[in-house]
């Protein structure tokens, strides 16, 4: 059964390689190093957990981390300075906002403020409407790192049936955009979907991100499917709290021919893909021949 496991681990190891070759290649060419600037507010667990992974991949591909932590009581207006210092600083090339925001915080003004050319969340509505146009653009990381791991699988989805159960404007509508310009057959399905067992069984393709356990069972699978599971869950099974993701694993390994781990799968593929989005774009803000995703993986 493990070789139908999907390693996002490995997978995002061999990336961040390349990203630090290419790296390595900029500063030389420019004499800049790129900057990542990551802003946290309040002291959420799981984004500092995640923060932290952030910071030390940053490093590690050899791009200066800066990172900007700030109280949970913070009003609007001071978070929304600190955006703009970042957009009108030049050591900057990449933005990135945590999220989630405290309720107080409009979410959407503060994404929408950051500069589409630092908006390497790929959250900004110039971005979004890029990439739904089909035009160049940072799309956002976990969507776009989905779509890394399914071009490794197959690099022709012409014609498959992809499900993506959720609608989020951070994974299930990007990832549908991407899979269109994949020329695969996308439905999105969510919680007013009816007969949603029906629909996941017609997928060659399942995009699981709609933040419920376990929720899509071995039986809803179809024979030899590919399965990202995007979820990351935190339950209480045997008296330890462990993390699953929104797909039944072991029942839905039974029937994929391939799948994502929890952890393991999706998750490091984001942190790849958010030093993707801050190299392509660091080559734009410095002036020299952009690249793409192809250019990495030729």
């Amino acid at each position: 059964m493990t070789e139908k496991i999907i390693d996002g681990k490995e997978i995002s190891s061999e990336i961040r390689e390349k990203i630090k070759k290419f790296s390595d290649v900029l500063k030389k060419e420019s004499g800049r190093t790129p900057g990542l600037a990551v802003v946290l507010v309040g002291e959420n667990p799981a984004s500092k957990v995640y923060v932290k992974n952030k910071i030390e991949k940053t490093k590690e591909v050899g791009f200066n981390s800066i990172e900007h932590k700030l109280d949970e009581d913070v009003s609007e207006e001071e978070l929304l300075s600190v955006v703009d210092k970042l957009n009108n600083d030049d050591e900057i090339q990449g933005i990135l906002v945590q999220l989630p925001l405290p309720k107080h915080i409009n979410s959407d003004l503060v994404l929408d403020t950051i500069k589409p050319i630092k908006d390497v969340d790929g959250f900004h509505a110039e971005n979004v409407g890029k990439l739904w146009s089909g035009l160049d653009s940072l799309v956002p990381c976990t969507p776009l790192g989905c779509s890394i791991l399914l071009k490794k699988l197959s690099s022709d989805l012409s014609g498959k049936n992809a499900v993506i159960i959720g609608r989020s404007n951070i994974v299930g509508k990007p990832m549908a955009a991407l899979l269109l310009g994949m020329n695969a057959t996308v439905t999105i399905a969510h919680s007013r979907t009816k007969n949603i067992e029906e629909l996941v069984r017609s997928a060659d393709i399942l995009v699981a991100a709609v933040g419920i356990p376990e929720m899509v069972k071995g039986n809803w699978v179809k024979k030899e499917a590919i399965i990202i599971d995007v979820g990351i869950n935190r339950i209480e099974r045997e008296g330890k709290r462990i993390l699953v993701g929104d797909v039944d694993f072991e029942e839905c390994m039974k029937n994929s021919s391939k799948i994502t781990p929890v952890p393991g799968g999706v998750g490091p593929m984001t942190i790849a893909c958010l030093l993707l989005n801050t190299l392509f774009t660091s080559y734009k803000q410095f002036g020299k021949q952009e690249i793409k995703l192809s250019d990495i993986f030729e």
